[in-house]
């Protein structure tokens, strides 16, 4: 039996795109927690707790966009002509966020407001942007001669732009108990009373797209609730309910990892709800993974990199996080 490269490259790139949600994820979500505290020593604290690895949590995004583009060319094609609005929003947002973290630590008393405005508008756009892209992708593309028909705007649906919105908020999540980890004081404090509130509107949003989704998209409700299907995913939204009490949980008394670890734990199992909903599909509803990928020698080619790459990737960043563990405190940190 021989090996299944459309198949290896579907789960490095799905490995790719879940590691950049996860790292990534929490310091947008600290952009946009940003509006909520007004601070300014605590706003410095709240970037200094990720200003050692925020441009390497980055990386995996090249990795998902460079490992598409290369296993699955027709799809990178397809999506691009057809994302190509909320794709320019995101890389935008990234970028625009990527220039005011420098320059609100260099700026003057008098500027400072603007730069601080200008990180918390790149993290929205760009988490606002990724959601309305996931939402896209989960709705399909009718494709004629290899090119999608939908339309520029299609990508704006209301079930797109809430997909936005749940994404902001999951980051949010994030953001908020990756500070309840590495912060401590009155800034802890109000964080930890935030997570409560913003856990719950998580959940809500995932209720909301399940629903939706399956009500919408008559292929996947058969996926779903068709028998023994339905026994196999049940225990997605089990483990759901099982990790949003253990995130509530965990912020009792003196929380510390516990609400980060089951807040990555909620987002993975959101992450896997879409796996499960569009397999085998790479371009749903009509490109399977082994009807999109590249010739079996590209794959190979590039496949001798991604292994070769991959583990330094996950090398500097553990070393990364291994050497700035620990709380930030008031007036420690970037500068």
């Amino acid at each position: 039996m021989g090996i299944d490269l459309p198949l290896i490259w579907f789960l490095i790139i799905g490995f790719g795109v879940m590691m950049y949600v996860i790292m990534d994820g929490f310091d947008l979500g600290i952009g946009i927690l940003f509006p909520f505290i007004t601070d300014r020593d605590h706003r410095d604290t709240m970037v200094n707790t990720v200003a050692p690895v925020w441009d390497g949590n980055e990386t995996w995004l090249v990795l998902g966009g460079a490992g598409l583009m290369a296993a699955f060319p027709k799809v990178y094609a397809i999506l691009l002509s057809a994302l190509y609005i909320p794709a320019l929003g995101l890389l935008a947002g990234l970028i625009w966020r990527g220039v005011s973290f420098e320059f609100r630590f260099k700026a003057d008393e008098a500027h400072k407001p603007f730069w601080d405005k200008a990180f918390t508008c790149g993290s929205y756009a760009a988490a606002f942007f990724q959601g309305v892209m996931l939402g896209a992708f989960i709705e399909g593309h009718a494709i004629v001669d290899g090119v999608a028909t939908n339309g520029v705007m299609s990508w704006l649906t209301p079930f797109n732009v809430f997909c936005g919105v749940g994404v902001v908020v999951a980051y949010a999540l994030l953001g908020a108990t990756w500070l309840v980890l590495k912060t401590e004081g009155r800034l802890q404090a109000s964080i930890i009373r935030a997570c409560s509130p913003i856990t719950l509107a998580t959940v809500a949003a995932m209720l909301i797209v399940s629903i939706w989704t399956p009500l919408t998209h008559p292929a996947i409700f058969e996926r779903w609730f068709s028998l023994p299907n339905f026994w196999f995913f049940l225990p997605v939204p089990v483990l759901v309910l099982v990790a949003t009490w253990a995130i509530l949980k965990s912020l009792r008394g003196a929380p510390h990892a516990g609400p980060f670890v089951w807040s990555l734990l909620l987002v993975f199992l959101g992450f896997t709800g879409l796996v499960i909903s569009i397999w085998p599909y790479v371009l749903p509803p009509s490109l399977t993974i082994w009807e999109a990928a590249a010739p079996p020698q590209s794959l190979g080619f590039a496949l001798v990199g991604a292994l070769l790459i991959i583990p330094f990737i996950l090398g500097y960043s553990a070393w990364s996080y291994y050497v700035f563990r620990g709380k930030v405190k008031d007036g420690e940190g970037y500068h």
